[in-house]
């Protein structure tokens, strides 16, 4: 149902929006996480190897910027015309990429400051993985073309491309155990899965020269969510942990064919998901604000952080117990992953809950005061007369 009002903005709004409106404007003002706000949506965020205190956003507004946790310092690094979706690093933490609506990739190089367009996608640049082959620093790309593009960081152009997926690629990420036993970089080739919105996701042999689906890929694709899959994360067995539209994130066994054993069910979609394996945790990102984070082992809740007040649309881990979370509210967060602290976390916001109900109550009560036996008296008899 629509509803006219007196306020400019809420002209032709629904109620149901208006009260979305006013509940997010009311939601804004918390301080929870440490927001550090920003002119614009952040749709991306990625750690600075180098300094834990840092870590880089990409905006909605085209800002690139380095972003110093503990003061809020914003530090611009280039700018572009469109919105920017993705970023990543190369190994050797010399050139950072920003994937872009406008179709490009751009490259700043520290060490010489210059910046560099990479050209090959025809549609949305969704996301980036920077990795080396051999030594060698690669890119890799992928698409609302539907396309992955490896780049030759040397001369800006695609090595090659690979094609398999029906729509959009939305997520990369490294197979660990296709990589050398003494290294967490890959050495002549590596296995790449790749997530898209036709919900599927699928497996590359990735070299410096060229690339193929893998067999087990074509014979058979993995397809455990319903919709889109947004982000693939791996732990240390080399089981895959998922997010998807589907309002699911979830852990599928490499040894039961990619089976999923665990599912962590959210009220919205699940924007990303983050493996912190060392302290038994998995983070999770979702469109209902939330930023949830889940035993590993039992899938059970910890916490449910609240702070933002938009969709969540990135996380990353900085240090060994926080993880940074971003959001197209165009604030950065940042949270505890101690269990001690979640726990106090908890505890405070229960308390703050029991407070607002008896302030709630104490109110409702407050606006319809009791009568006194002698009032009701004169209450019952002025009733008896109108009778």
């Amino acid at each position: 149902m629509s509803r006219s009002d007196t306020n400019a903005d809420y002209f032709f709004q629904t109620s149901a929006s208006i009260e979305q409106i006013e509940r997010r404007i009311a939601k804004s003002k918390n301080t929870l996480g440490r927001p550090i706000k920003l002119p614009s949506k952040i749709l991306a965020v990625l750690a600075d190897p180098y300094d834990e205190r840092a870590v880089y956003v990409a905006e909605a507004a085209g800002e690139l910027k380095r972003i110093v946790l503990g003061t809020g310092e914003q530090i611009p690094v280039s700018h572009h015309t469109a919105p920017l979706t993705s970023l990543a690093l190369t190994p050797s933490g010399q050139r950072l990429f920003t994937g872009c609506w406008d179709k490009q990739i751009y490259s700043t190089d520290f060490e010489s400051g210059e910046s560099a367009t990479l050209t090959g996608h025809t549609d949305f640049v969704k996301c980036l993985l920077a990795t080396s082959i051999s030594g060698v620093d690669v890119l890799i790309s992928g698409g609302s073309d539907a396309a992955i593009i490896v780049w030759n960081l040397e001369t800006s152009k695609p090595r090659f491309k690979l094609k398999g997926h029906g729509k959009a690629v939305l997520g990369l990420a490294v197979d660990p155990l296709s990589l050398p036993a003494s290294s967490n970089l890959p050495g002549k080739d590596f296995v790449l899965f790749s997530a898209s919105s036709d919900r599927e996701i699928r497996r590359w042999r990735v070299g410096l020269e060229k690339g193929f689906e893998e067999p087990e890929s074509l014979e058979k694709v993995i397809t455990k969510h319903e919709t889109s899959v947004y982000s693939l994360a791996f732990d240390a067995d080399g089981d895959l942990w998922t997010a998807s539209a589907d309002r699911t994130a979830r852990h599928l066994v490499r040894e039961r064919g990619w089976e999923g054993d665990t599912v962590l069910e959210h009220g919205d979609f699940v924007t990303d998901v983050l493996v912190a394996e060392d302290l038994g945790l998995v983070v999770t990102a979702c469109r209902d604000e939330g930023v949830r984070v889940w035993d590993m082992s039992s899938g059970e809740l910890v916490v449910d952080y609240q702070g933002h007040f938009e969709d969540v649309t990135g996380l990353i881990r900085v240090g060994t117990s926080m993880v940074v979370s971003v959001s197209i509210d165009g604030t950065l967060r940042q949270w505890s992953l101690d269990r001690a602290e979640i726990g106090r976390y908890v505890e405070e916001r229960e308390d703050e809950e029991q407070s607002g109900e008896a302030v709630q109550a104490k109110a409702e009560k407050s606006k319809k005061p009791a009568l006194s036996a002698e009032e009701e008296a004169e209450l019952a008899e002025l009733m008896d007369e109108d009778d």
